[in-house]
């Protein structure tokens, strides 16, 4: 049994807390500063109260941060210090992630590189863990039979950010696909050309009118947070000398979506 820091427990870093508390481990978290939800999603994962991040990073063999992209920096910094192995699982640009790793380094932390593709884990072949780094083997044997699948990407140290890499090329379709959509269906109704393209759609591309549905229930529920998600890809595309403005525009479409239910509590 380890222990094990989780830093914080939304509605995907508790899931990834439960898969843990699943294989044995004990984990913990930090209740200061958050809201009802997080404390909620924190019991039925069966987490432990270390009140504070630093008194965590005190008893803590590993730290894994799930948090929203824009907080990766900040949630490094509360637990300067820490020794053991950090890992950041955040959908965040190779540059963000370089710098969170010397953050965590600087306090003697090893750094493991970390991106989560899928839903929040609760059955087995529906979400990857994707690692990189000189420790990335002892993190995925953490979640060997749980619902959580742990691929190591790499273990070289000179590709120590490929985890961040591959996150920021899967999101960039997905999530910027979906912004596409939703901006695509915006202008027919400014149009008044709605019920026409929705129909078009069906008899042409089979399954977009579903997909445009499906996009604007996530971009009610989630859009805020992936507005960091769209900017930290356009960085990406562009230390790649390749076009941010469409991944920028995607930021724009999440910033200004309407929300169903405040960001608070998380």
């Amino acid at each position: 049994m380890q222990v094990i820091g989780l830093l914080h427990p939304g509605e995907m870093g508790s899931a990834v807390g439960a898969c843990l508390t699943a294989a044995g481990h004990r984990v913990l978290w930090a209740s200061q500063g958050r809201g009802g939800q997080t404390q909620a999603r924190a019991h039925l994962a069966a987490l432990a109260d270390a009140r504070t991040p630093s008194e965590l990073a005190v008893r803590a063999d590993m730290i894994v941060s799930v948090c929203p992209p824009h907080a990766a920096r900040d949630v490094a910094r509360s637990v300067t210090g820490f020794g053991g192995v950090y890992v950041d699982a955040n959908a965040i640009a190779p540059h963000t992630a370089r710098e969170v790793a010397a953050i965590v380094q600087a306090g003697g932390a090893t750094y493991v590189d970390g991106g989560i593709i899928g839903p929040p884990p609760a059955s087995a072949g529906t979400t990857r863990l994707y690692l990189s780094g000189s420790a990335a083997v002892e993190v995925r044997d953490l979640f060997a039979g749980t619902a959580l699948d742990a691929r190591i990407i790499t273990a070289d140290m000179n590709a120590d950010v490929a985890a961040s890499s591959l996150k920021m090329a899967y999101a960039a379709w997905t999530k910027g696909s979906a912004a596409l959509l939703l901006i695509a269906r915006a202008l027919a109704e400014a149009e008044g050309v709605a019920d026409a393209l929705g129909v078009e759609w069906e008899m042409s591309q089979p399954g977009l009118l579903a997909r445009c549905r499906s996009a604007r229930r996530s971009a009610s529920a989630k859009g805020w947070r992936w507005t960091a998600e769209m900017e930290e890809i356009a960085a990406t595309m562009a230390a790649a000398g390749l076009p941010p403005g469409f991944h920028l525009a995607a930021a724009d479409v999440f910033r200004d979506y309407p929300r169903d239910s405040p960001a608070t509590g998380a």
